[in-house]
């Protein structure tokens, strides 16, 4: 099923980079960016969650959290958070379950290999835990951007 603006953002329960069990449900009440990415301290990876970084009390000014899912594990998203300093919870999709509840798995290629792999998404779920915008196929560049100027509409 592909999730759509309008629909209920499905539930999940995950690990963090600290641990501890996070549940969307427990997030209610708040603004969230939701997004995926495929792999901790690789170069897209790490310039997209470093600009999420960057632009955190932004995001914060229009109460607004912002959630990284990943399939690593937690004690890497504990290491890579410490690395660069990132302000915001990641969290461990290691079973691949979240990603696939949210549409994001999708055949990559790397030099002639193919596999199933994260494709760098993003949600905004509003406060009721519905979906009000949706990235695929996200470029890193501009994205921050884009998202600033959704909350200059909302």
């Amino acid at each position: 099923m592909t999730l759509s603006i309008g629909d209920r953002a499905p539930e999940f329960t995950l690990l963090s980079d600290q641990n501890q069990s996070v549940t969307l449900k427990s997030l209610r009440g708040k603004k969230i960016i939701l997004y995926f990415y495929p792999k901790d301290n690789t170069p897209g990876c790490t310039r997209e969650a470093c600009d999420f970084r960057d632009s955190f009390a932004r995001f914060a000014s229009h109460d607004t959290i912002i959630i990284g899912i990943s399939k690593d594990s937690p004690t890497k998203h504990q290491k890579f958070k410490e690395k660069y300093a990132l302000p915001f919870t990641l969290l461990a999709d290691e079973t691949g379950a979240t990603c696939q509840a949210y549409g994001v798995i999708d055949k990559k290629n790397l030099f002639g290999n193919t596999f199933l792999g994260i494709q760098r998404s993003t949600f905004l779920i509003d406060e009721q835990g519905i979906i009000r915008a949706i990235w695929r196929k996200v470029k890193v560049n501009g994205h921050i951007e884009q998202l600033l100027k959704e909350f200059s509409g909302a």
